[in-house]
């Protein structure tokens, strides 16, 4: 089906500015799916060709890409005052290396490979490393390639330059404002423009000056109130345990080919409400995507993304913020650094802070225990990681269970450890 280029921006006008629910408008909002949709196999194909190209590269990376969620797209329409034909990250890919001299190096590797012969071409390469994109501090190299008649963007960054990324996007969603569209408070943008601004100095081989580091303290402590006062259940210091990218990994391996999933978020809780398989064919992948995006809305504080990989264990490093804001430590190993991160308690998932809750509430101590089957079925229902998140508690001692088949109850003797949890 053929579409002319003003319907397509006629359906992206609807959408972003209309707030009447007509027959036109549905009919429209088809042709902007049919127009995203358009997106997922030149995509598809540009990706594979690149992790083919990387298997020869010779360092560490991360490569997985994505279908822009139809949120994002409205909101950059309205941002940008833009037309719908002019996005070009519809479709995007990203790649992830260890260090920003990785990046320079990947990009010459590219940019190489292209002029002996793609089935893509490379359009543009915008470098925001230097200065940083805007006021938020945002850092990443883009390339714009074209793919069968349709722009699509390009991710690469270091892993530092990516933990910022997924930092601010982690925190934009628990503080609701859209920090990278320079949405909030002053002082949380300001902390993150700072934080990039340093990272690039340490990246760059420089050590920062004392008084950067004591003006980036003040604003993380600032910063840091801010988004506690917005983080009612206290997702922002949370993760979500491995376990479901374990599973699937197990069951699914690493293969030559892409595959596509659907991952439904659930900002309210912080826990990860599905995660579905839907393949490689594109009218397939997209209609469950348009299916999850119609059952889970952002207004209800869902988040529903379609990502591919041939690595399903690569999604916990290209989309590291549904998992939760890595230590700093882990970060800068490798680096002589002093920074300060958010002061955050990780040391249980999500999914372990909700068991405590329920056994807390319903004054589950020492002898009176639950059975774990109760727990799930009439508690903990959307719990996809119970059997690890008990483990974890079992682990540190936090909870009475001697088996899977075991009644569960709180150790008393862990009582104010327990409260401080919760």
């Amino acid at each position: 089906m053929i579409i002319s280029k003003a319907k397509i921006d006629k359906s992206g006008k609807a959408l972003a500015y209309s707030s009447e629910l007509t027959e036109e408008i549905l009919e429209l909002e088809e042709i902007f799916d049919l127009y995203r949709a358009d997106h997922l196999e030149p995509l598809s194909n540009t990706t594979l060709e690149l992790q083919q190209w990387l298997h020869g590269y010779g360092s560490t990376y991360y490569i997985a890409q994505r279908l822009k969620r139809k949120p994002q797209i409205i909101r950059k329409l309205k941002r940008l005052s833009v037309r719908l034909t002019q996005l070009q990250d519809i479709g995007g890919c990203r790649i992830i290396v260890n260090s920003n001299r990785d990046v320079n190096d990947l990009i010459g590797f590219i940019k190489q490979k292209v002029s002996t012969g793609s089935s893509f071409k490379l359009l543009k390469i915008t470098d925001y490393r230097e200065r940083g994109r805007d006021i938020t501090g945002y850092r990443s190299v883009h390339m714009i390639l074209s793919m069968a008649g349709k722009s699509l963007e390009l991710q690469i960054r270091s892993r530092i330059q990516h933990y910022w990324a997924e930092s601010i996007e982690r925190t934009s969603v628990i503080y609701g404002h859209h920090l990278k569209e320079q949405e909030g408070d002053k002082a949380v943008i300001e902390y993150f423009k700072e934080l990039s601004d340093v990272f690039y100095e340490i990246e760059s081989g420089r050590e920062p000056s004392i008084q950067s580091k004591i003006s980036l303290d003040k604003l993380r402590i600032q910063a840091q109130k801010l988004i506690e006062t917005s983080d009612k259940n206290r997702v922002f210091d949370s993760f979500v345990n491995d376990d479901i990218v374990k599973t699937l990994t197990s069951t699914q391996g690493v293969s030559e080919s892409l595959n596509n999933w659907i991952i439904v978020f659930n900002w309210n809780t912080g826990i990860f409400t599905t995660w579905e398989e839907v393949g490689r064919e594109p009218s397939e992948a997209v209609r469950k995507y348009i299916y999850y995006e119609n059952q889970f809305t952002s207004a209800e504080n869902y988040e529903v993304v379609m990502i591919g990989s041939s690595d399903i264990a690569t999604v916990r490093q290209t989309h590291s913020h549904y998992f939760g804001i890595e230590k700093f430590d882990n970060i800068l190993e490798n680096l002589d650094s002093t920074i300060v991160g958010f002061q955050t308690r990780m040391d249980i998932d999500v999914g372990a802070r909700q068991i405590l809750g329920v056994l807390q509430r319903r004054k589950y101590w020492g002898k009176k225990g639950i059975s774990i089957d109760t727990l799930r079925n009439h508690f903990l229902k959307d719990l996809i990681t119970i059997e690890s998140s008990l483990r974890s508690l079992r682990d540190k001692g936090l909870i009475n269970m001697a088996d899977s088949q075991s009644p569960v109850s709180l150790n008393i003797k862990k009582k104010s450890e327990i409260e401080s949890y919760l």
